[in-house]
């Protein structure tokens, strides 16, 4: 399970709104030092406030701070329907036009087509899965803040 903290923001019913702070993992690569992204993240340019609904069946309040969580196989299949089946799309609409002997511009028209009509598979099969809570992230616990002390 890949793990985020976040803040609770907004309640549904048996769902919350999670604001999160994305980070890059640049502190943590040896070559932090030499690159660029390294320095952009030590500016803070990299970091960013996301907002990601959450399934629970836990009673929270606006302002929790909430640990949630998505299995890593739903993670890794997603990217590669998002990454690799638009870049496959292309490839084969390319080949499929130089193999019938079309001249260089049909060819890479209809590799554009190919990533185009690959894409538009990706948005629809993302809209048909969208609200199955297989697939979608969970608070996994609620962590306890410390309460302020009062002198």
């Amino acid at each position: 399970m890949i793990e985020e903290q976040g803040r609770v923001v907004s309640l549904e019913p048996g769902a919350v709104w999670v604001e999160t702070l994305r980070k890059s993992t640049c502190s943590s690569c040896s070559a932090n030092a030499a690159c660029g992204q390294g320095l952009m993240d030590r500016l803070g340019v990299g970091r960013q406030r996301g907002y990601v609904r959450a399934l629970t069946q836990v009673q929270l309040a606006v302002g929790d701070t909430v640990i949630i969580g998505v299995r890593e196989d739903l993670l890794v299949r997603s990217s590669i329907l998002v990454y690799l089946l638009p870049l496959l799309g292309l490839f084969a609409a390319a080949l499929l036009a130089d193999g019938l002997m079309l001249p260089e511009p049909l060819v890479i028209v209809a590799g554009l087509s190919g990533l185009l009509l690959s894409w538009l598979l990706v948005r629809w099969h993302a809209a048909r899965v969208a609200e199955n809570p297989a697939l979608q992230p969970v608070v996994l616990r609620t962590l306890l803040v410390p309460a302020p002390v009062v002198c």
